[in-house]
């Protein structure tokens, strides 16, 4: 069932979505050639704490895993599409191009983002995957208002991405979020205009695009992370927005 958030709902919402903006701004400042995945794990963890938080994704299970994720954060690197784990034994190097997920629970409701970032230097085609993506998710969010549909937000983002020469990930999809870490609807990343799901005022929405060069395709590692099957890198950008008559509100931002 699609839920609808009430006005006191929304206000811890946006206050949640504010301070995980502000942490996942400083964890990605720490992003430079040398720094292990364990010590961008434990920076997130000391942050959410001391925001009066709790790291939603540690220790939680969705339904497509057999076991529940390790971590606060997700690290993903390269062609890690989604929910890479962040261990010691992972260096960054120059070069890579980044994504950081990360959910919180703030007075028991719940807020997601995502960005990707260039380490480096890196190849033009990367930056302009990364910028391509980033675009992508602001356009859907220009339209994500009441009376649009989801498939006018799958739309928005499969065409645009796909003018820029990339290809969107097909069975990775957005959600809805708020009462829980994922709730219904499901936010597929691409769509045909004026179909699905009609948007109302209160839903509460995790819009992510998840964009790479070739293959539409995410395959799952034995960790549990998704990567690409072709092996090219992809890029990630997520926000949670709340649906409105004129304007989405973005909760995730500083």
């Amino acid at each position: 069932m699609v839920t609808l958030k009430s006005p006191k709902d929304i206000k811890i919402l946006k206050e949640g979505g504010s301070r995980l903006a502000r942490i996942l701004n400083e964890v990605s400042k720490e992003i430079k050639p040398g720094i292990t995945g364990g010590q961008l794990e434990r920076l997130t963890k000391s942050l959410i704490l001391n925001a009066g938080g709790r790291p939603s994704f540690l220790n939680y299970q969705p339904d497509f895993s057999n076991k529940p994720f390790p971590t606060s954060l997700c690290l993903s690197i390269n062609e890690v599409i989604v929910h890479g784990i962040p261990t010691d034994e992972i260096i960054i190097k120059e070069g890579d191009i980044v994504s950081l997920d990360l959910g919180l629970e703030y007075k028991k409701l719940f807020t997601d983002m995502a960005l990707t970032i260039a380490v480096g230097k890196v190849d033009s085609c990367y930056k302009k995957l990364i910028r391509t993506t980033k675009i992508a998710l602001n356009k859907a969010i220009e339209i994500a208002t009441e009376g649009h549909t989801l498939g006018d937000i799958g739309y928005t983002i499969n065409s645009y991405v796909k003018s820029q020469g990339f290809r969107v990930i097909k069975n990775l999809v957005g959600h809805g979020v708020g009462y829980k870490v994922h709730e219904e609807p499901e936010i597929l990343n691409y769509g045909e205009p004026h179909t699905g799901l009609k948007l109302k005022r209160g839903m509460v929405l995790a819009i992510e695009p998840m964009v790479t060069f070739k293959s539409e395709e995410a395959i799952q590692g034995p960790d549990g992370s998704f990567i690409t099957a072709d092996g090219l890198a992809a890029a990630h950008f997520e926000h949670t927005i709340v649906v409105m008559p004129k304007k989405a509100l973005i909760l995730t931002k500083i």
